[in-house]
């Protein structure tokens, strides 16, 4: 049912939020809310790529330099980088300097583009892939999902990159997709509520 911890304010929440300070607020006000904004939505996909081999803390205390550096995620502005940008990208040391994954996020701006393009928004295409709520599993105990799976076969076949379906279940999670809260965690219900509240794309 995963792991909770109880907090100053004297309420459990999931275990992992308690590790490092900067958890707390990320998952008391993000991980698990369910997301619609296209760009909100292409910047998580592509930092659970950076991710790949790191820790989410690692990315996390980049964040705005990511941000910085790619514009806000807007893909229609990453899709026009050159080998120069490339270049510049891997001289800042305020993100992580991984040829491949900088090539990555600009290879995936163009597929989003092309995806927009066919189903209308990312978000459309995203949330066809929420498991069914009749088969949810026990909170926090895998890594990959037939969901995230099928996702991350669905996006490389479309030529995204560094979407494998570890980082497509971790996308799954922090977007709202599944409720992955610890079933104690004051927050799950919160998001429980705001998934109900949700208006799917």
């Amino acid at each position: 049912m995963g792991e909770t911890i109880k907090g100053l304010d004297g309420q459990l929440r999931c275990k992992w939020c308690a590790t490092i300070p900067e958890f707390l607020n990320y998952h008391d006000t993000e991980w698990g809310f369910p997301v619609s904004d296209d760009l909100h939505l292409f910047e998580k996909l592509c930092l659970e790529g950076f991710q790949s081999g790191l820790s989410w803390r690692t990315i996390l205390n980049k964040r705005e330099n990511f941000r910085s550096a790619f514009h806000n995620f807007d893909y229609d502005v990453i899709a026009n980088f050159t080998q120069s940008d490339v270049n510049r990208l891997l001289k800042n040391k305020g993100i992580v300097r991984h040829r491949g994954k900088i090539e990555a996020v600009i290879n995936n701006a163009k597929r989003a583009q092309e995806l927009i393009k066919q189903e209308g928004s990312l978000a459309a295409f995203f949330w066809r892939y929420e498991p069914d709520s009749k088969h949810t599993a026990i909170p926090q105990i895998v890594s990959t999902s037939p969901e995230s799976i099928a996702l991350s076969k669905d996006l490389k076949k479309m030529g995204w990159k560094f979407i494998g379906p570890t980082t497509a279940y971790a996308f799954l999670q922090s977007m709202g997709l599944i409720n992955d809260h610890a079933e104690d965690c004051i927050i799950r219900s919160k998001v429980k509520q705001a998934r109900k509240n949700f208006k799917h794309p």
